[in-house]
């Protein structure tokens, strides 16, 4: 995030500026050792981990209520970052003074779910409840790139408690970060369930998926568009691939584990030969290019949580959560 500060002697300003952007990147950088890349440590200390979501909440308030997308973007990235940075971008065209009535988010009884890891990215999980409806865990994911990179969230589940997992934890409290190859012993690693869930949607190839609102419904509701006459609905789904779109999994007790990933989705509509596309929602407008004389292909970028069996035992990948944004709108 971006924080405005005025400084009232010009020849003081670059010592000073100097001063506050080490000091911001350190607010959310935390501490880690400089053996990270071989050594397995834990990916930050609670005390830390503390004040990363501290740090987060209070600058995500602030981009919220005025709809500032440079500000998101120094504390978010991934799915989260894309989908939050469309929409207050949107928001700020039609006001762009902000919003002054925005409920700040609160985040409380926060659980540090902090693995122990080698290598980069690094990440960490926070487990809190909010101030908003719903009575759903807030979970985000937090990641690290490099040594030297602040932490960024690059995940939002909003996960009901009684069907958040038991995850197994060593006896320092810490819990398994999962590999994301073939050694993840899971049924489908974490690598590589976005390109499985993407072909699922394409082709509703394999059956790795157990059904639900985000699987075989979603289908339905497809296949239900492409049946309307008056329009022609064309669907497009692509895999969310690092470095930009980590995956995350933590380890369960059962074996298997909760998996954090991404994916892409693109949706055309063609109207008929000398209809024009009219796009009467303002913040679709406001992310729209091109000019739609007859279809618009509309771009949307998914976050979402599962539940993954281990392979020993098969069993079907299960959605707890998906949140799906619009990031772009081409008319042609």
């Amino acid at each position: 995030m971006q924080v405005s500060v005025r400084v009232s002697h010009r020849v003081k300003g670059v010592a000073r500026g100097a001063v506050l952007a080490a000091a911001l990147t350190a607010s959310l950088a935390g501490c880690v050792t400089v053996h990270g890349e071989t050594a397995v440590v834990p990916a930050v200390g609670k005390d830390e981990a503390a004040k990363v979501l501290k740090t987060f909440t209070a600058r995500n308030n602030k981009a919220n209520s005025a709809y500032d997308t440079e500000l998101n973007a120094a504390i978010e990235t991934g799915a989260l970052g894309a989908i939050d940075q469309a929409g207050l971008k949107s928001r700020k065209e039609i006001r762009p003074r902000g919003n002054p009535d925005y409920r700040r988010l609160e985040l409380t009884d926060t659980r540090y779910l902090i693995p122990k890891q080698a290598g980069w990215p690094k990440f960490f999980v926070t487990d809190s409840a909010s101030n908003r409806k719903g009575g759903g865990r807030w979970l985000f994911v937090f990641q690290r790139d490099s040594a030297d990179a602040p932490w960024k969230a690059s995940y939002l589940s909003i996960v009901q408690p009684d069907k958040m997992p038991d995850l197994a934890t060593d006896k320092e409290g810490h819990v398994e970060a999962v590999p994301t190859g073939a050694d993840s012993g899971l049924t489908l690693a974490p690598g590589a369930l976005s390109k499985a869930y993407a072909r699922y949607l394409q082709e509703e190839s394999g059956t790795a998926f157990a059904p639900g609102p985000y699987t075989t419904a979603q289908r339905a509701q497809r296949e239900r568009q492409m049946k309307r006459e008056n329009v022609r609905n064309e669907y497009a789904d692509q895999a969310a691939r690092p470095p930009q779109f980590n995956p995350f999994g933590l380890r369960t007790e059962n074996g298997g584990a909760l998996v954090f990933f991404s994916s892409l989705h693109h949706h055309k509509q063609t109207l008929p030969r000398g209809y024009k596309p009219k796009i009467k929602d303002p913040l679709v407008k406001a992310l729209l290019s091109g000019t739609p004389k007859q279809s618009v292909t509309f771009v949307r970028t998914a976050e979402q949580v599962v539940t993954v069996p281990p392979k020993k035992d098969g069993g079907k990948i299960t959605f707890l959560n998906r949140i799906s944004g619009l990031t772009s709108a081409q008319g042609q």
